[in-house]
């Protein structure tokens, strides 16, 4: 995949450390391909048996994930298709969640819609001051159906309800972590990094069985989730056909090419 259409990168260092990485130009949204990569990545290294942790990142400096690619969503013109779309993201949530390694997170800066989704996936997540969140779905009359079982997980429902409901405010960094979905907050770039890297070299020096272990706790209650995700992606593959929706992704790129 040209860097034009985005990228998903594997690195792998000697003490264990597989650190996942993608990247697209339009701040760092999703596209279906990309999806697919990012799932693929991320069930690799689960099960890559000189793995024993895995680092999640995007490239750059101000947008972790823009969430769904806006122009493939103005493409869906089924129910099929837009079910196909959504269930990308259940892809990736899923493969975070039977992926039998640790996963940290590290964000880096704002996260919006699937990219919220992303960040709960993570077991352990990091973040800078600048890594605010908000869930928009409902301002393009779609909802955040598909990674709403993941941050509500982290979250609790009141969280979830203001995210969802105030489809228009970012909350920063500190509410996200006063509310679960982070874990930590650094002021700078370089002290984010350095502790991911400090974290990762320690989870990386631990028993594998007693961190496999770990892992299965931590998703206790999720096994229904194959199921679940995947009925709330038919529910956003209908709505995303609405008029309400169309309108709301025409008025968007008629907006951007003035």
């Amino acid at each position: 995949m040209s860097a034009e259409n985005g990228n998903v990168s594997i690195s792998n260092t000697a003490d264990g450390i597989a650190i996942i990485s993608f990247y697209h130009p339009a701040q760092n949204s999703m596209p279906s391909a990309l999806l697919k990569q990012l799932a693929g990545a991320i069930f690799n290294a689960g099960n890559d048996p000189q793995t024993k942790v895995i680092v999640l990142k995007s490239e750059g400096e101000r947008t972790f994930c823009a969430g769904a690619s806006f122009d493939e969503l103005l493409q869906i013109k089924d129910k099929e298709t837009g079910a196909l779309f959504f269930e990308g993201f259940s892809n990736v949530i899923s493969a975070c969640r039977k992926c039998p390694k640790i996963i940290i997170g590290r964000v880096q800066g704002k996260a919006v819609g699937g990219g919220v989704g992303l960040a709960a996936a993570a077991d352990y997540c990091f973040a800078s001051e600048a890594a605010s969140i908000k869930l928009s779905e409902l301002t393009i009359g779609i909802g955040p159906f598909v990674i709403a079982p993941a941050v509500m997980r982290k979250t609790g429902l009141a969280a979830f309800s203001q995210l969802t409901i105030q489809a228009t405010d970012f909350q920063t960094a500190q509410w996200a972590k006063q509310n679960g979905l982070y874990n930590e907050v650094y002021e700078d770039l370089p002290s984010l990094d350095a502790a991911v890297s400090e974290l990762a070299q320690k989870l990386a020096s631990y028993n594998p069985e007693a961190l496999t272990h770990l892992k299965q706790i931590l998703w206790e209650g999720t096994a229904d989730w194959d199921d679940l995700l995947k009925q709330r992606a038919a529910i956003s593959g209908e709505l995303v056909l609405s008029e309400f929706t169309q309108q709301s992704l025409n008025s968007f790129f008629n907006n951007k090419s003035k």
